[in-house]
């Protein structure tokens, strides 16, 4: 056996017989403030994952400077309001990026947050795209999906020195994450029933008392799941 082969299975060894030193976090952990080795931070979090659709469509339609713009537009966008909104960036994943909320207003931030993400994708992102020549010849729709979950979480860090990211143990972030792949236009988000319970009633009806959520149902991890979709938009 190669001494490469002996470094990669001790490597592996080491890494599974790790005994977590596992921590209450308060705060939204920062890959720097958890231990490579073996930290673990234990939160309360909501998960908001904004996803544009459709990217490999503008990847094979449109020059790549008109794609670059398009995605890079959808995650200031999505950046932006999750910062507003008291939100942290925890990662970005080509054209999709994940948002953390805390606190006692996460799950009524989080959800705001999506239903203004899709306003301005709409009304805004969708409008001004139709400018370029290979959008408007190929009636090119700008779409995306937001998924939303919340719950307890584990971050730990993952991968090598020098080389290595957080990484989410725990449904509210996978959930998220799956939501956030739903293709099922004008519904652009998506929320665990964990979420919607958590809601207060001026985040579920309008001011003119319609509702702004509908129950649906999603599979996940093989189990049928309540959720709640909705094409209620929020104008900033």
């Amino acid at each position: 056996m190669s001494d490469w082969i002996n470094t990669i299975t001790q490597e592996v060894t080491n890494s599974l017989d790790t005994r977590w030193d596992t921590r209450d976090g308060y705060t939204i952990p920062e890959t720097e403030k958890i231990n490579l080795t073996n930290g673990a931070v234990k939160i309360e979090a909501t998960f908001l994952y904004a996803d544009l659709a459709g990217s490999s469509i503008l990847a094979e339609h449109c020059p790549w400077p008109t794609t670059a713009k398009i995605i890079r537009t959808y995650l200031e966008v999505c950046t932006r309001l999750i910062r507003a909104y008291g939100g942290e960036i925890r990662s970005f994943d080509g054209d999709r990026v994940m948002g953390v909320f805390i606190g006692n207003n996460k799950n009524t931030y989080a959800t705001n947050c999506a239903r203004e993400i899709d306003w301005v994708v709409e009304k805004i992102i969708a409008v001004k795209t139709k400018k370029f020549p290979s959008i408007k010849e190929k009636n090119i729709q700008i779409k995306h999906c937001i998924g939303i979950d919340t719950g307890e979480v584990i971050a730990v860090r993952a991968g090598i020195r020098n080389s290595n990211d957080l990484i989410w143990i725990g449904k509210a972030a996978s959930m998220a994450a799956k939501l956030s792949d739903i293709r099922n236009y004008p519904y652009s988000v998506y929320i665990s029933n964990s979420c919607y319970l958590k809601l207060p009633d001026s985040s579920k009806i309008t001011e003119s008392g319609d509702k702004i959520w509908e129950q649906t149902s999603y599979d996940f991890a093989g189990v049928s799941r309540t959720i709640y979709h909705t094409k209620n938009m929020k104008e900033p």
